[in-house]
């Protein structure tokens, strides 16, 4: 299972048993999108190649609200 948590910064990822940070400049650049509009799932897909995604994706501007 990939656990993800988001903070202003970027999103720190727990893959496979492997602890490591994607930054915000990294995601935004490899979504071509401003960080606070990428959803989880698009972060997801940059983790895994084929993740099993379920519910609606949501923006990380509403996570962070939270």
């Amino acid at each position: 299972m990939t656990a993800l948590s988001f903070d202003e910064h970027g999103v720190d990822v727990v893959y496979q048993g492997t602890d490591f940070r994607l930054e915000r400049d990294l995601i935004e650049e490899a979504i071509g999108k401003s960080y606070p509009n990428v959803t989880d799932h698009e972060v997801m897909k940059i983790v895994e190649k084929n993740p099993a995604l379920s519910g609606e994706p949501r923006r990380i501007q509403d996570i962070l609200r939270r």
